[in-house]
Order: structure tokens, then sequence, then C-alpha cells
């Protein structure tokens, strides 16, 4: 594996920064009896794609590829002890090259969510950046995160460290960007620290974009999930999903998942939810975003983050598009909890902030906690 920093310049102290962060060594040190496993999984322009799979000493697992850092599997008890997955995913790296693959279980930037007519300015200098859907920026572009094929390598404590470099002009971003990731089990808790340094000031807001499904494949669809989200307002937005800047109340629409109710009980937007929820009381500190569960199976999954706000996706795409071994991936077959900044943040000055400067740290944590209920 290369050194984190990669080629970028001026940062190697910052770099000793990121590979020793306290905090988050202390976090996997506490659970340090993952094992993990290997085993190849295809090629990308002629480059082996290996999955390395995270067991914890319960027996849940989690399988990542280099692949756009990938999550493919998240596998966890039902009520019965039996394991299943609960995340969407392909069983060979031919499904992540499809055109139409939604960036299943990646990693997603250098900014996730959306950039309004693909451009911001940062101290009076405007960046115009590759428009990939509808005249806007998602997910960092054509060839975002999500599309790289990123070093990887198994840690001491028994975490498995995934690092990649965005160059300076990429996809129309400034600077040169070098990120970490880090998948690491505590007891039943799935946690993912990102770290990223630049070189010039840039927007950054990662997260992973998994799919969810509880039931691990036994019921098509994920409508009948119980679901709360720690949020009583919403970012806005237009007709093409870009913010307006009004920060909304939930309450008395939709979008109110303030008591947990089934996501398909007031579904009727068009094209379902895919909406940026601003988190209660925010300071940068690990708290509770959401919380889903799948009562027949008994699996309830927390979700925590140091993030001011979460994206619920409930995967709208149409029936037959997106193939899998077994067959088709239909409407509403999962949801996604994106940990992240709010979308379009670097042209919205009541947004936090995003822009990450040379000698800062971009820090990220998120945690998926699973339990029976």
């Amino acid at each position: 594996s290369r050194g984190f920093m990669g080629s970028v310049p001026g940062c190697v102290h910052v770099a000793a920064l990121l590979l020793h962060d306290r905090e988050c060594a202390i976090a996997r040190y506490l659970h340090a009896m993952a094992r993990i496993t290997s085993h190849p999984f295809g090629a990308v322009n002629g480059q082996d794609i290996i999955e390395y799979t995270l067991i914890n000493d319960t027996g849940m697992q989690a399988s990542i590829i280099g692949y756009g850092a990938a999550i493919t599997k998240i596998e966890v008890p039902d009520r019965d002890g039996i394991l299943g997955n609960v995340v969407l995913g392909f069983h060979n790296i031919e499904g992540y090259l499809q055109d139409n693959n939604p960036y299943f279980g990646s990693i997603v930037g250098r900014y996730a969510n959306r950039i309004a007519r693909a451009r911001f300015n940062i101290d009076g200098e405007e960046y115009s950046l590759s428009a990939n859907h509808q005249g806007h920026t998602l997910h960092g572009g054509f060839h975002g995160l999500d599309k790289h094929t990123w070093d990887v390598e198994e840690t001491d404590d028994g975490a498995l460290r995934c690092t990649t470099n965005s160059m300076n002009g990429s996809e129309g971003f400034p600077g040169n960007l070098a990120v970490e990731v880090v998948y690491s089990w505590e007891e039943d808790r799935l946690r993912i620290d990102y770290r990223a340094v630049t070189d010039k000031a840039t927007p950054v807001n990662l997260t992973n974009h998994s799919y969810f499904n509880l039931s691990a494949g036994q019921e098509p669809d994920i409508l009948s999930h119980l679901l709360y989200i720690n949020a009583d307002r919403y970012t806005e937005t237009d007709s093409e999903l870009i913010p307006t800047g009004r920060l909304l109340e939930v309450k008395d629409t939709p979008l109110d998942f303030t008591q947990e109710k089934p996501i398909g009980s007031d579904i009727s937007i068009p094209g379902g939810y895919d909406h940026n929820y601003v988190l209660r009381g925010w300071t940068g500190a690990l708290q509770l975003a959401a919380r889903a569960w799948h009562q027949p199976s008994g699996r309830c999954m927390e979700v925590f983050t140091t993030t001011p706000g979460i994206q619920l996706y409930t995967a709208g795409f149409a029936e037959g598009d997106l193939q899998h071994t077994n067959g088709h991936y239909g409407s509403n077959a999962a949801f996604c909890l994106e940990t992240q900044h709010f979308p379009d943040s670097p042209n919205h000055a009541n947004f936090p902030g995003t822009i990450l400067r040379p000698g800062e740290t971009y820090r990220q944590s998120t945690v998926y906690s699973f339990s029976i209920q």
C-alpha cells in the first residue's frame, strides 16, 4: 500500500496526525478481536480487486472491496441467531461497474450529494465542476471517489484502512486531496472514520452510500420498516433537489419521523424520500441520528454520526433497472441513511461550512449499531 499521503506535498506532519489519531485508535482498541479474511473479487483495468471481510467475535461480518472502498455485505443475526446480509450489493466486480450502479456501498465524494449548477466560489475565485447530473454535480462528478481503486491495508488493531488521492483539478475541484477511511468493529457497532487533508482550499463532504434492507432479502421492499430520525427540520429543495437555503419544519409533513413510523406510511412524495435532515443539537460530537427496525426479524440498526445532517433516500429506481445475481432490485428495495454535511453547502453561507484548508484536517465518524428488538 502507498502511504496515506501519496504524492500530496507539504502535509507529512498532518499525515502523521491522521494515522495516529488518538480518539479513533482508542475506539478500535476497545474491540480489537476482529479477524479479517480476503479473497479475489475481480479486476479493474488490470488491477486486482480484493474483498476483505471483517468478522467480530460475535460472528457479525462486514465486507469491503478496494473499488470505491465499498461495503459489499453486512451480515448480522436475526432474533433466531441466523445471519443475514442487510445491504444491497453484487457478488462480483462486474456488478459495481454497471453504468446504472447507484453507488452501492461506496465512499462518495469529494462532495457527497449535490453542488448546484456545478460551480462554487472560494475566496473570490469561482470553480467550475463536472456537471454529471441534470446540470449539477452529484457525489463528486463523473469520476468521484466511488470510482477510485483504493489502497487497502489491514491494521494491527483489526481494522481496515483504505486510502486514495484526488488530484488537483480532478472533476474541477481545487487542491490535492488525500483521503483515509477506516472500517472497524466495536462489538456490535460497525464504525467508519474519515480523514482528509489538502494543499489548497476545497469543499469536502464524504459519506458511505450503503443501501439497507434489514429483512436480509426476505422482503422485496422496506416500506414496513419502522424509522425514527432525530431531526425537526430539513433543507428545503427545488424541483431538481437543489437546496433553496431555507430550513423547514418536518411537523405535519410526510417527512416527520420524530416519532417512529413505517417508512411507507406517508410515502406519497413522487419518487419516494430523497431529503436531507438537520440533526437536532449538532455539536460535532458523535450522536444518535436515526434508528430503523424490522419487526419480523427483530433486527434494529441505530446510526450515530458527527455530521450535521443525514440524507434519507428510499431507492425509488424503476423496477427491473438494476440487475444482480438473482434477478433485479426494484423500487424501494432499500433505504439509505447518508451521514453528511448539507447539500450545496459551498453556495449557502447559512449552512455549516465545508471548506477544508491547508493545515486543517477533515474528520467525520459514523457508527452503525446493530441489535435485536
